[in-house]
């Protein structure tokens, strides 16, 4: 399945997960928890994705660097300051936050079941091959920043 490989833009997938997560969420019961409990924990998450994620995209325009997930050979520099220095994927793993709160938000234990699937597919079928281009374009470099910070967190 390596056509799938820098395919799809990691938003529509993350999208895609959400659309599939809401829809799973109507074959099991909810969770009972209250209605404020359960949006201000997913407010909460939400509000880390979107910090995380405009932290590596102004990390990347500072760097001068392409934020297109589909073109990983076009990027000019490797960006290890601000979020990644404690992620090599903030844009990823904001997404994977904004699917925790959708979860959250519809108090399903199956919704549940799709968000280590998103982490699997955006892995294999996205962070792998960056992380090849990246060793082609930088080399040692990147070997060592590898080394030195974890792929999600």
């Amino acid at each position: 399945m390596s056509w799938l490989e820098l395919k799809v833009p990691p938003p529509a997938v993350a999208l895609l997960f959400g659309f599939v997560m809401w829809l799973g969420s109507s074959l099991v019961a909810p969770v009972e928890v209250s209605f404020g409990l359960r949006v201000g924990v997913a407010v909460v998450l939400a509000c880390v994705g979107l910090a995380v994620g405009l932290a590596g995209i102004v990390s990347f325009r500072r760097a001068n660097t392409t934020i297109n997930p589909t073109k990983p050979m076009a990027t000019s520099s490797l960006v290890t300051s601000g979020a990644f220095r404690f992620t090599r994927n903030p844009m990823y793993l904001s997404l994977l936050l904004y699917l925790l709160a959708w979860t959250v938000y519809l108090s399903n234990v199956f919704a549940l079941v799709f968000v280590p699937l998103f982490v699997l597919y955006i892995t294999q079928f996205q962070i792998k091959p960056e992380e090849r281009a990246l060793s082609s374009l930088f080399g040692s470099e990147y070997a060592a920043y590898k080394g030195r910070v974890r792929r999600w967190l």
